[in-house]
């Protein structure tokens, strides 16, 4: 039976102290960010926002732990031994294999993502809130949890509702879909998020290595820098569209980065305190007695009292309660999708693709439908990616329906791959496009030097062959190109006398293939030889794209001097007669 997240005690104390501690954080938030009615933080750009649906977050905003962090700072690491500690330590403590998960997650991230400067303690601190560390650290010594962790059903009673997108792969729920794991991705997003952070071959949400290198990944997307402020929020804000959830979670950021230290697996302590409540925290919610508002004057136990009004009548026995019916979505109104006029998608590898897929969802009538997230992804054994870095990317909707996707951008696979265009949260049929990568090319060459290249019967050239490729004015860098020695302009057969390159065994070779030019390109041939054979002979390097180039080297001997005359003693001029 897999573990599920149950209905757990609400501690008063600490629900009283967290809205206290909320209430100071939210009015301390950053500049230029603001809440709404439903305290979620609202700004512009590529953050959330009001409309954004559950689906686009990590976790469908699923309900989540509110425990607080001990009031005192956490203390140094406890010595070695089996020496007790308090409440503090413990808290500050995190299971070996998730700690392990977390650091491993943050080194990873500074070779893929340098710019995002992720801190292993933000991991920590999103994973205390979402499963209390994998509930305490139990999981195995490969980081698998020894139970699955589910969050509760999104079926729009309590929570956003989510339609099932996995089957039931990943959440065992052919319904509507649950948050998984020790990170709590929701099936949709790991589609696309997940990552395996173990090197086992697979991406399993329920393994702490590859939930938590999933999650940092997904923190660090969009460019965010998260040593400022203003990408800290956003990025945690698109975990869990929440302002509490963002204010406790920088709290628990705030307490792990003052010291923490490592326990074994299994030890952790357990959280104790949802976000939800009794709200649809178990699958299977016991009935509870109807509420009867307080009134003015006649206060609840805890609370400051409220307005007068009247006690709604319990139902009879037996009556069966009515189930409210959820609202429609845009998302729930889409029918299909259909292409908005996506020209030809062609590019040369390392280059970017120069025309942009775009979408439109409709309704069965074709009427374009706002404000829907629309998901691509790259599909096929290819290394393009979109602008971003990623092989996904999720765009919203316009008000006449259409969404764009990022700016492709070839990698150094040539053939062709698909982007696949799906609506988040929808089960209807998803739009292909084809995109083809060809070879880089040049279309034109040009040697970088004017000196004439001679050599003596026997002989070495003295200058080596260098050229420059260009494609449409532009540097055509890693072009492939051969290069030989051919019998004459009308005819490019290999010669078989004359001038000659050598191999590694120095051997006579008068063809190279394999040549690329380099990061400028430029490409150097090796020296050049000569046979005893006189006369004038042919170059001709040719790259991908069609751009050739002649080159003409001369084999002669050299020219012979006339020996200078050796000077002459002036002779005495004849004496003159007696």
């Amino acid at each position: 039976m897999a573990a599920e997240f149950g209905r757990l005690r609400k501690g008063a104390v600490n629900t009283t102290v967290a809205a206290v501690v909320v209430a100071a954080l939210a009015a301390s938030q950053a500049p230029g960010v603001t809440t709404d009615d439903a305290g979620r933080r609202v700004t512009t750009g590529t953050q959330p926002s009001p409309d954004t649906p559950a689906t686009d977050s990590a976790t469908g905003n699923s309900p989540y732990y509110t425990d607080l962090p001990p009031l005192n700072s956490p203390n140094p690491s406890p010595s070695a031994g089996n020496t007790p500690v308090a409440t503090g330590d413990s808290e500050a403590g995190i299971p070996a294999t998730v700690l392990d998960a977390y650091k491993k997650a943050e080194t990873a991230l500074r070779e893929a993502k340098p710019g995002c400067n992720l801190p292993w303690q933000l991991l920590a601190a999103i994973g205390k809130v979402e499963s209390g560390q994998a509930r305490g650290g139990r999981v195995d010594a490969s980081g698998n949890t020894i139970n699955p962790i589910l969050g509760p059903q999104l079926n729009g009673n309590g929570f956003a509702s989510i339609s099932d997108t996995d089957g039931g792969a990943y959440d065992g729920d052919s319904s509507y879909d649950r948050a998984v794991g020790p990170m709590q991705f929701i099936p949709s997003t790991w589609a696309w998020a997940g990552r395996d952070g173990n090197g086992d071959g697979q991406k399993n949400p329920n393994n702490v290595y590859d939930a938590a290198l999933a999650a940092a990944h997904y923190l660090c997307r969009y460019g965010w820098d998260l040593s400022t402020q203003g990408d800290l929020d956003r990025a945690i804000l698109s975990y869990n569209n929440s302002q509490d959830y963002l204010n406790l979670v920088l709290r628990w950021l705030e307490y792990y980065r003052k010291g923490t230290h490592e326990i074994p697996d299994g030890t952790g302590t357990l959280p104790s305190d949802r976000s939800d409540a009794t709200v649809g925290a178990s699958p299977t919610p016991s009935p509870t007695e109807p509420r009867t508002p307080a009134t003015s004057g006649s206060p609840k136990p805890g609370g400051n009292g409220g307005s007068t009004s009247p006690t709604p009548k319990p139902p009879k026995p037996g009556t069966p309660t009515p189930t409210p019916t959820p609202t429609p979505t845009p998302t729930d109104t889409v029918h299909h999708l259909e292409d908005a006029d996506t020209a030809k998608l062609t590019a040369m590898a390392g280059d970017a693709f120069t025309e942009r897929i775009g979408t439109r969802a409709e309704t069965k009538a074709g009427k374009g439908v706002a404000k829907v997230r629309v998901r691509f992804a790259i599909i096929g054994a290819t290394d393009a990616t979109f602008s971003n870095g990623e092989k996904y990317a999720t765009t919203l909707t316009d008000s006449s329906g259409a969404a764009m996707a990022p700016m492709l951008r070839a990698g150094e696979n040539t053939g062709e791959f698909v982007v696949r265009a799906t609506v988040v949260g929808r089960l209807i049929t998803g739009l292909d496009y084809t995109a083809t990568v060809t070879e880089r090319a040049a279309d034109a060459l040009a040697r970088t030097s004017d000196t004439a290249l001679t050599c003596t019967p026997g002989g070495e050239f003295a200058d080596q062959v260098e050229v420059k490729a260009t494609y449409k004015g532009a540097v055509a860098d890693k072009v492939a190109a051969t290069a030989t020695l051919i019998k004459s302009a009308d005819d490019p057969a290999e010669n078989d006398k004359g001038p000659y390159f050598k191999d590694a065994d120095g051997k006579t070779v008068r063809t190279l293939t394999g040549l690329t030019t380099d990061a400028k390109g430029l490409l150097k041939l090796p020296k050049l030889y000569s046979d005893d054979t006189e006369g004038t002979f042919l170059l001709r390097i040719a790259t991908t794209g069609g751009a050739t180039l002649t080159v003409e080297l001369k084999v002669a001997k050299a020219a012979e001097t006339s020996p200078e005359p050796e000077p002459t003693t002036p002779s005495e001029s004849a004496s003159p007669s007696a």
